[in-house]
């Protein structure tokens, strides 16, 4: 058995961004950027007033003077000419300050008679003013390469005046299931069957990370049905079997790829839930084989399909791990790297975790309760209730 960390940089190691593509931005949301997104604009593109009021010369505009006011500037329509001495321009937040002008009155500090305005409050040079270039210039880059978008990005890029971007394409991910015992939900069961469940699972989280998730079914224990997924794999980026990894005569991924062309990689980590997990090549195409109990399932998904994902998208491919307290008191772990189920609360501002009793890889339920993974290295000592150890959010 090798240490999780040496899995995920074998994994990880093994795939390198895919190529590019140009998509539209209204399509661009969770996308990675394969490119600087780089303004085509400066925003604000001239000086514009924050506030509705007067554009004034700040040295004109003293407590008491009384201006004429010879134009108007709202959004969108500028005034053409400029402001000179005694004189001002009605402006609007959003419009452009005309030239001439290098203060704005707000209206509450004014008193309007005619075409011409008193000034309340003397105006302080620059105030109420957004200067050209305040938000960005043209040219300088708005989202970094390896970036994925967010909602606030699509806003930003928008503004820059991009109305496409540049990112890396969706890794194609086939999703095998095998076991004759497996059935879809709502379909009829034989004896000793059960519904397969973490392919749906699977499909969502690979969705999330940016691949595209290509469903090749449950397959039956035959070395036909599982060989036949090599043939998938010529069109995949990666291969995920769920099930057929543990020891045993009905285990066939290894078997039955062999002799299409399967090279292992390693096989069994020294981890919990999730030890009998497969990594190699089938051709060229890199296969993860996941544990079939539904929790090592999703568990390992999440330790090893994840950064794969996020490697051929060309983005940091670290999982964020935080510290938490803990609310009982753990026991001494053995060998293998443990990740326990366990559920996050907040008190006197810090994270507190509590993991589940029963931590059976069987038990999806405890897996859809939880907030949070507690990571406890192999061969830890019992954790006391209150101090703090490793944790990895689920969401």
């Amino acid at each position: 058995m090798i240490p999780v960390a040496e899995a995920v940089r074998r994994v990880t190691a093994a795939f390198q961004a895919l190529d590019a593509e140009t998509v539209a931005i209204d399509t661009a949301f969770g996308r990675v950027l394969a490119e600087d997104a780089i303004a085509r604009t400066t925003q604000p593109p001239n000086d514009v007033s924050s506030m509705d009021g007067y554009a004034v010369r700040a040295e004109d505009a003293v407590s008491g003077a009384k201006l004429q006011v010879i134009g108007t500037s709202p959004a969108g329509h500028p005034f053409v000419g400029s402001v000179a001495a005694g004189q001002t321009v009605r402006i609007f937040t959003g419009g452009v300050v005309p030239d001439g002008a290098d203060s704005i009155v707000i209206q509450e500090d004014t008193s309007a008679s005619g075409d011409a305005v008193t000034i309340n409050e003397a105006a302080r040079k620059g105030r109420h003013i957004r200067v050209a270039g305040l938000d960005f210039r043209k040219g300088d880059v708005v989202a970094a390469k390896g970036r994925r978008l967010t909602a606030r990005d699509l806003a930003l890029i928008a503004a820059a005046d991009l109305p496409a971007v540049c990112v890396t394409r969706r890794p194609r991910v086939a999703i095998a299931a095998t076991g004759d015992e497996l059935s879809r939900p709502g379909e009829p069961r034989g004896p000793g069957g059960i519904v397969a469940s973490s392919g749906y699972a699977l499909k969502a989280m690979i969705e999330t990370w940016g691949g595209e998730p290509v469903d090749l079914g449950i397959l039956p224990d035959t070395m036909e049905a599982v060989g036949g997924i090599a043939a998938s794999a010529r069109s995949a980026d990666l291969v995920v079997t769920l099930g057929g990894a543990s020891v045993g005569d009905h285990d066939l991924v290894q078997k039955a790829l062999g002799p299409k062309g399967f090279t292992l990689d390693f096989w069994k980590i020294a981890m919990r839930p999730g030890k009998p997990l497969i990594f190699g090549r089938l051709g060229n195409t890199p296969l993860v084989g996941l544990p079939g109990n539904p929790v090592s399932t999703l568990v390992c998904a999440l330790l090893f399909v994840k950064p794969a994902i996020a490697a051929m998208l060309g983005a940091p491919t670290d999982s964020q791990t935080l510290t938490a307290r803990l609310a009982a008191e753990l026991g001494a772990n053995d060998g293998r790297q443990d990740y326990v189920r366990a559920r996050l609360s907040y008190r006197d501002g810090e994270r507190w975790v509590e993991a589940f009793s029963v931590q059976d890889s069987s038990m999806q339920s405890t897996l859809a309760r939880a907030d949070a993974l507690i990571v406890r290295a192999p061969r830890a000592p019992a954790a006391p209730a209150g101090g703090r150890v490793e944790i990895m959010l689920l969401e």
